[in-house]
């Protein structure tokens, strides 16, 4: 997908005085996983909110929720994978 690129500080990214613009699936991906619910006003159920599962014992609720937030983005996931405090998903559009 193409769409507007922002950088890891939420800043729009300028590039010869324009909007700069390129491939937003990774962009999409991380945003739906750091932003809370309630993040997006227009759709308020949307976000995993990564850091509320930080103290979790398990990280089962954290997977669960992963792939409902993408599959609902209209995303296919083929694997999330939990690991040493680093979460790995491989989905697309």
């Amino acid at each position: 997908m193409k769409d507007f690129v922002i950088d890891f500080d939420a800043k729009t990214l300028f590039k010869d005085g324009d909007i700069n613009t390129g491939e937003s699936d990774r962009q999409n991906q991380r945003l739906l996983l750091v932003c809370e619910k309630g993040s997006f006003k227009e759709f308020p159920a949307t976000g995993v909110g990564a850091s509320t599962y930080l103290e979790d014992e398990s990280a089962d609720a954290l997977i669960r929720e992963v792939r409902t937030q993408f599959v609902a983005d209209g995303q296919t996931v083929n694997k999330i994978e939990y690991k040493d405090g680093q979460i790995k998903v491989d989905a697309k559009y």
